[in-house]
């Protein structure tokens, strides 16, 4: 027997609590899009088909790569089921003369399902003798301890016996995930699709999450982008980087490092991706990993905030103080060069003189430091050093 398998995603227009919830964008793609995507990254299936009666989810699906089956209207209203309309599309396809062992139902509000799930279903489901596998998750808490509140506004337990059972003592119970839905096509049952027949596969509970309201939207936003955040947050990824950096290298005043300092603000920032750098001059060695640096930009400029200096040939660098600030020599890509010795005591004087112009503590409110906080700038710079290069 061939693994011909089918994926149908229902998909209708008509969404009420969250308006055209199908195609609302999720990060920064029509929601159907990630039902549709991982479809196709399982490649488990000869064909991905949306049945739908929206003329709008329709050029979407076929502009992520499924093919489109225009469902009737009669069967695009809140009271019909989902296998009326799964059973309408394996009918339009048999007209047409394709037959398939396999039929997956994947709903179009899935985008945390991951594709090792889908293909888990298949495998099961495919090496046994079962009529259906479908995602499932365990239940938060023990249903047994669980309640209704009355007429009255009072609690009463369904289970009042175990009021006072430990839960670890109660047996855990499942629940359906809402994601797929495996069908062997050939094989007959009587049993509904969570009796003796179906396999669950069981997914964990941060991946599960209607999307039946606004609030479930929110929430499938939130642990989305905590799942991606490599993804969503740039600096993610870097920061890791950074923090599993094993070999610190040793550095010294007067050293210049190509540096992550954080987004492309300028042309004179180097590197591509989340990966942004700039050269910049150790000033004054804090500790083993940190320093007070002076970020570098090769664009010329003049005034009491800037130094100019060449560290290599026909190359004008200009020291930027008004952006001196606590450095991680962790966020080193490579060293660059160093100052010269005599580059580097007139750089000092430069920024006595940058110290000296900025206000008082009495001026506040142009972002400038303070006088009394330059004054401990002041103290912390480094006299003729050895190390500076």
């Amino acid at each position: 027997m061939s693994n011909q398998a089918v994926c149908i995603i229902p998909a209708r227009g008509g969404s009420k609590r969250i308006p055209k919830k199908n195609i609302k964008e999720f990060f920064g793609k029509p929601l159907i899009a990630y039902s549709i995507q991982t479809a196709l990254e399982s490649k488990l299936f000869k064909k991905i088909v949306v049945t739908t009666d929206d003329e709008k989810i329709s050029k979407i699906a076929i502009e992520y790569g499924a093919e489109v089956i225009q469902r009737p209207k009669k069967l695009a209203d809140d009271y019909t089921g989902t296998q009326e309309v799964i059973d309408h599309a394996l009918l339009y396809l048999k007209q047409k003369g394709e037959s398939y062992n396999y039929c997956c139902t994947l709903y179009a509000t899935a985008p945390l399902l991951q594709t090792k799930y889908l293909i888990e279903g298949f495998e099961k489901l495919k090496n046994s003798d079962a009529k259906n596998s479908f995602s499932a998750t365990s239940m938060p808490f023990p249903i047994q301890r669980t309640f209704r509140i009355d007429q009255n506004g009072r609690s009463e337990m369904f289970h009042p016996q175990h009021a006072l059972t430990r839960s670890q003592d109660l047996e855990e119970a499942y629940q359906d995930a809402g994601q797929f839905y495996w069908t062997k096509l050939d094989k007959k049952s009587d049993e509904i699709m969570f009796g003796k027949d179906s396999i669950p596969i069981i997914l964990p509970r941060h991946l599960v999450q209607d999307i039946d309201t606004l609030e479930d939207w929110e929430r499938a936003e939130y642990i989305y982008g905590a799942i991606n955040q490599d993804k969503y947050d740039r600096w993610n990824r870097l920061k890791k980087k950074l923090n599993n950096k094993e070999n610190i290298i040793k550095f010294s005043s007067g050293n210049i490092y190509f540096t992550s300092i954080g987004q492309n603000i300028g042309y004179e920032s180097y590197g591509e991706k989340e990966l942004y750098l700039r050269p910049v001059l150790v000033y004054k060695k804090l500790s083993k990993t940190t320093f007070l640096g002076i970020p570098l930009t090769s664009k010329l400029k003049e005034g009491s905030y800037y130094f100019s200096f060449n560290y290599k040939k026909d190359v004008t660098t200009t020291a930027m103080f008004n952006q001196m600030r606590v450095f991680d020599i962790r966020r080193t890509e490579y060293y660059s060069g160093h100052i010269k010795l005599s580059d580097f005591a007139k750089l000092k004087d430069k920024i006595k003189e940058f110290i000296n112009i900025t206000p008082s503590l009495k001026k506040r409110g142009n972002g400038h430091a303070s006088k009394r906080s330059c004054q401990k700038v002041n103290k912390s710079i480094p006299k003729e050093q050895k190390d500076v290069k």
